[in-house]
């Protein structure tokens, strides 16, 4: 989404509604760092004061972090998902519990009202997955394992649902991330049998294998 010239009062506003949507379009990524200050002035056609306020403010809410000599960069793409963010921290416990009990009945749901074009998108992004993982492209694996997830939980049709989901995809992702990176075996584990309950409108399958390699995943942090 290009930037606009702003006119109108309000421009604090204005400008952040501008960067908040910039963010959920997925113009500025999380992780990277996002236009500087003058470029911003520049953009948006208003001082470096109402640009820095926005900046705050959007710091504040958990969506932008602010490094000093570094930059500014994306944190989270809503603030729902910023306050997630700030109370997972980097406790993967916490985030796979949270994760298990999402999708444990987003899986639940999803064998029972998933359209035939959804179980569709499912295979396709499970077929991605499996082969960036194979090729040991990891980044890509894990972009695709979290778009896998997010959408298994979409298909339960369960609107509340899927919106709690979608705040938790930037920590969903980083625990994959941390998975994979400090168990490069799991990058292999097997969502197959996940998508065949769901194609098979097994719901208490579907659960069963949501809620395994969960499990496996939290058994794994307790052991020595």
């Amino acid at each position: 989404m290009p930037l606009a010239t702003t006119r109108r009062a309000g421009l604090v506003d204005q400008v952040i509604e501008q960067m908040r949507t910039a963010i959920a379009d997925a113009e500025w990524k999380v992780g990277e760092r996002i236009p500087t200050e003058p470029e911003l002035v520049t953009a948006l056609g208003v001082g470096r004061n109402t640009v820095r306020e926005a900046v705050r403010a959007l710091s504040h809410a958990g969506l932008l972090e602010v490094r000093q000599g570094d930059g500014t960069f994306v944190r989270a793409t809503s603030e729902f998902s910023g306050a997630v963010r700030r109370l997972a921290g980097t406790e993967l416990r916490d985030v796979l519990q949270v994760r298990r009990t999402l999708e444990v009945e987003g899986a639940r749901l999803a064998a029972s009202s998933r359209t035939d074009a959804e179980l569709a998108e499912l295979t396709t992004l499970l077929d991605a997955r499996e082969r960036a993982m194979e090729a040991k492209d990891y980044e890509v694996g894990v972009d695709k394992d979290a778009a896998f997830h997010l959408a298994v939980v979409r298909c339960s049709h369960n609107q509340l649902l899927a919106e709690l989901y979608q705040g938790l995809t930037e920590v969903v992702r980083a625990s994959v991330a941390s998975t994979v990176r400090t168990t490069p075996s799991k990058a292999n584990v097997d969502h197959r049998q996940l998508l065949n309950a769901i194609r098979d409108q097994d719901a208490n399958r579907a659960a069963a294998e949501a809620a395994g390699f969960l499990d496996e995943l939290l058994a794994d942090l307790d052991t020595p």
